[in-house]
């Protein structure tokens, strides 16, 4: 065990920090999490709609439209702001907004969309929200890597009379000129369609993480990473766009996946990643060591709107007798969430999108599964196992807590 902690933290750790903040990556996530407002708010939309189905309140149902306004043209907003933010990470920034707009007009070139059938001021595209957003991040990369090769080339040398703004017209013309041309020459003089294209390379990636394996997988490479300090977020650049496209379909279609985001919100997020509530309880309440009992104390406010930051910091991360009921917790507890909303239809899939994540247990349950009591009851058997995993790690770690201020 301690060769394996002493790989992970000297090799593995910083490895996967260097990769975190790669400015592709990096770009990515920060693109991500800058849309997140629009998520959000999505997902108030779309819990107004639920009093929609009772009597007399029907007219709740108009909430879809600001709903489209908001979580409908999240892809359309990862086209624009991607470019920028890559163009930030290169240091190009003078080129950002004119590469935001290069990214914008090659996304549309992608997607060709069209004026909607009644002729409405607007345009109509699937790939608008959330299906679009593979293909806004590739077009966004395909624009920042033009601008990277290209955007540093100027027409005029350093001593030209003309003025800088002028310079900066010209040369930001060949970088969006290419785009724009090679944009309509591939998509549509040759007639190369790059949104399915993108689709049917990213496709096997949805199929394979929408199983409860591929799920499980995933969920327990994040929680390795944060217990080394590595937050799971640099993960989700690649899971977001399935987790929103999947429940998208669930809300349009009727369709019935269960990994999507407000599954996840539903019965896997119990006082944060890991269900650490049980955990900081248990510091709180039951420990005898000076110093467990006064960070549960301090982060049970936070881990009951579900923010575990202080306590994974605080005591988990690189701690290996809370590093492995981590893990177990990391497979746990989505095989027995699939178990009981899948395997054993007794909890609710849900079919509205709920991103509120901060909103404390079982409430957040009661909103994402649309006011289902049997999902509320599955959530508290999660809470129940969960906790009883944590609990002998906890023990143990207090003992030694103990030992060591008795030492002192």
């Amino acid at each position: 065990m301690k060769n394996m902690m002493s790989w992970l933290e000297n090799n593995f750790a910083p490895k996967m920090s260097k990769f975190a903040n790669n400015p592709w990556i990096a770009g990515i996530k920060d693109t991500v999490n800058q849309i997140m407002p629009l998520i959000f708010l999505g997902s108030i939309f779309c819990v107004l709609t639920l009093p929609s189905a009772i009597q007399g309140f029907e007219w709740f149902s108009n909430f879809w439209t600001p709903y489209g306004w908001t979580m409908s043209v999240i892809g359309l907003m990862m086209a624009f702001l991607l470019p920028i933010n890559l163009m930030e990470k290169f240091r190009m920034r003078k080129n950002r907004y004119c590469a935001a707009i290069a990214g914008m007009i090659l996304y549309g070139i992608t997607i060709t969309p069209q004026l909607t059938a009644d002729a409405a001021i607007g345009f109509s595209h699937s790939a608008f929200g959330s299906s679009g957003m593979f293909i806004s991040m590739i077009t966004g990369c395909i624009t920042a890597l033009v601008f990277k090769l290209i955007g540093k080339i100027s027409f005029f040398k350093e001593d030209s009379a003309l003025p800088d703004f002028v310079r900066q017209w010209f040369d930001q013309m060949l970088p969006i000129g290419i785009i724009v041309v090679v944009g309509w020459l591939l998509i549509n003089v040759c007639g190369f369609d790059l949104y399915l294209a993108v689709q049917s390379i990213f496709k096997p990636l949805q199929s394979v993480y929408s199983t409860i394996w591929g799920f499980t997988l995933v969920n327990l490479i994040c929680m390795l990473l944060y217990s080394m300090g590595i937050s799971g977020w640099i993960l989700q650049p690649f899971i977001t766009p399935i987790l929103l496209a999947n429940i998208e379909a669930n809300i349009s279609q009727g369709a019935n996946y269960f990994v999507t985001a407000s599954w996840d919100y539903a019965y896997l997020k119990i006082g944060g990643l890991a269900c650490t509530l049980s955990l900081v309880l248990f510091m709180a309440f039951l420990s005898k060591s000076k110093k467990l009992k006064a960070l549960g104390r301090a982060t049970v406010v936070p881990s009951i709107f579900n923010i575990n930051e202080p306590v994974v910091f605080g005591a988990i991360v690189f701690n290996p007798i809370l590093m492995v009921p981590m893990w177990i917790n990391a497979v746990v507890a989505p095989v027995l969430a699939w178990l009981l909303t899948v395997a054993i239809p007794f909890g609710k899939i849900p079919d509205i999108l709920f991103q509120l994540w901060y909103i404390p247990y079982p409430i957040t349950t009661w909103l994402a599964t649309g006011g289902s009591i049997p999902s509320v009851i599955v959530m508290l058997i999660i809470f129940v196992v969960t906790g009883a995993i944590w609990y002998p790690f906890f023990k143990v770690y207090d003992n030694q807590c103990v030992k060591e201020e008795t030492e002192e």
